[in-house]
Parts: structure tokens; sequence; C-alpha cells
């Protein structure tokens, strides 16, 4: 498992230990991180920006008879999918899905275009690269009537997202709010980016409703399960506090885009409610999500099922029915080294 470093890789090296059988090698390409000390051995690697990324990761398979990989971080999944021939080779299963659905689903613009084109509904979008082709967006999208989004078309986790609002309490948010807000002044977003260079960005509608992780097994393209989790808490973007619900509008949803788009494995995505009343995509995590974990609670280990299906091993009816309406809280927890 890549990723030790991570803030779910705690909870998904839970999941893999109910498989007794199961050797666990954490890998990172930082040395001090939480993954070292829950796994059964632990292996630093490079960066997947790093020219020595795929050959290290063959070697150290190959040096221990490694039979799976697990990635956990986003921009290792391409470099991995584009040498899976290599691993297959040595016997080595990749978990995750092939090249052209992680492209697209990795990139958030592609990823709208893309299900826009086969009919699926996605929130009102523009692809811009300019600040003259932001302010078009922002315009004909309704702002300062609604709310509007930006993003960029690549970024993990929720750097570079903002709410566009002109409805702000300076006051409140200086005295009362933690300094990690989302939301940001108009002029204030066009002053940051007046003068420079700037990636392609989504901008979308805002999607007031509530907002759920789906969690999904998929196999080729078809789904085997899908589980939305209620996001009731969240701290910088992580779930903290959730239930498990049978949305099923959510369910048949997340079906057809994983139809289209062939995914494999663990993949998350990210839906929320919008004015209208219907659950629309935010984004695609195609990798196992970090608070995965959440399931166990509802009888579901997806990193399991993931890596058994991967094998063909036999699955037992009990390990795909959910206990729906289970609740779940996350907390911190210490690990002390000598």
């Amino acid at each position: 498992m890549t990723g030790g470093g991570a803030p779910g890789a705690a909870g998904i090296i839970r999941c893999l230990r109910e498989e007794k059988n199961f050797h666990i090698t954490v890998a990172d390409a930082n040395e001090e991180v939480i993954g070292k000390y829950l796994g059964d051995d632990f292996v630093q690697i490079p960066f997947a920006t790093d020219a020595n990324f795929i050959p290290s990761i063959l070697t150290i398979a190959k040096q221990k008879n490694i039979h799976c990989i697990l990635p956990l971080v986003t921009k290792e999944l391409l470099p991995l999918a584009e040498s899976k021939t290599k691993f297959e080779q040595e016997n080595i299963k990749l978990l995750l899905s092939e090249k052209e659905p992680l492209t697209i689903a990795n990139n958030k613009a592609q990823l709208y275009q893309f299900l826009q084109w086969r009919d699926i509904a996605v929130p009102d979008f523009r692809v811009v690269d300019s600040v003259e082709l932001l302010k078009t967006a922002v315009q004909e999208l309704g702002f300062s009537a609604k709310q509007v989004c930006i993003k960029p078309s690549e970024a993990n986790g929720s750097r570079g997202f903002r709410i566009i609002t002109n409805e702000l309490d300076e006051l409140d948010l200086f005295f009362q709010q933690k300094p990690n807000t989302t939301y940001i002044r108009y002029e204030k977003l066009l002053e940051i980016f007046t003068g420079h260079a700037l990636p392609e960005l989504l901008v979308s509608e805002y999607l007031p409703g509530d907002e759920y992780s789906v969690d999904c097994l998929a196999n080729q393209g078809k789904a085997i399960l899908v589980i939305p989790r209620l996001r009731k808490k969240m701290v910088n973007g992580i779930s903290v506090a959730g239930e498990i619900i049978k949305e099923e509008n959510i369910i048949q949803y997340c079906t057809t885009i994983v139809s289209e788009l062939k995914l494999h494995g663990n993949i998350g995505i990210q839906v929320k409610k919008s004015a209208a009343g219907k659950f629309l995509i935010l984004e695609i995590n195609p990798r196992v999500q970090g608070t995965i974990a959440a399931n166990l609670g509802a009888g579901i280990n997806l990193p399991v099922l993931a890596i058994k299906q991967e094998f063909g091993w036999d699955i037992a009816e009990k390990e795909v029915q959910v206990k729906w309406g289970t609740g779940f809280l996350r907390y911190w927890n210490d690990y002390f080294t000598s």
C-alpha cells in the first residue's frame, strides 16, 4: 500500500488487517509516517514525479514477492497505469482503472465534458484559462444572484477550491471562524489572479444541498457495490462524521458514471444536491478513499473486497450486505515511537 502518510492510511490499513492472511508492506515517499508503524513492514519510495518511481516500485515488489499494489496517492495512478504491462509480466496486480478513464477522472473539466456529452447530468459549468474568460463565466452562471464555485481542473483534495460570494461577514470570519474558509469575494479573486498565467479552471454553479461521498467497488465498468455516505461534518475536506444512507438516486447515478467511464476497483465519487433537488457530481477519486474505513461499521470491507475480486477469490454473500443507517464518528489517535 502506497501513501502510508495519507490522512486515511491508518483506516485503510485497519481494513486490510481484517484479512489475517495478508502481509502488508506500506510505502511512502517520506520516511516518518504513521503507516510505517501500522503495517508489517515499510519501504521508502520516490515521489510519483520522479523518473525512478516505476523502476523502484517494480524492484521492491519483486524483491518482497508482493502480489498486489494498492495506491492511495492520486499522482501515482497514471504512471502505474501506463506501466501496467510491466507489473503484469511479473504477476503483480495493480488495483486501479485503465489509463484512459483515469485521465478523464483526474481532470474535472474533462470529466464534466465527458459526462455531459453522454447526457449524464452535471452542474452548469464553464472551462476557463484567463481572467477575461473567468469574468464571462461567472456572469453567465448568474453571479452575484447566485454563488459560484471555482477549482483547478487538476488538483488534489480541496486545493484551489473556492466559493465565490460577495455576502461575506468579514468580522464574523475573523473572530468566529478558523482561518481555512473556502469562501472568497469576487473582487479579491480577481485581484489574486490579475497579472498571472492561470491553469485550466472549472467554474460551476454552487450546489447548496447535502454532500455525499460514495464508495464504489467496480469490476471493469460494472458497479458491484455503491455506498453513499452523508458527510455531516468535515475538517479540511475530510469527513469526520456521517451516515451510510441508501439513497437510490445516488446509487443509480453513480452506477451509470462507473459504467460510462469503465472504472475499476475502489472508486470514490463526490456528489451534492443542487438547488433543484438533484444529486450532481462534484468530482471522482479513482482510488480508495480515505474515509472508506467507515464502511466497516456497516459490515463492508471495500479494500479487501477489491483485492478478492482482483484475484478471483470467493466473496461470501454476507460480505456485500450493507447495514444501511450506520453512523460514524472519526477521531485522532496517537502512536508513540521510541
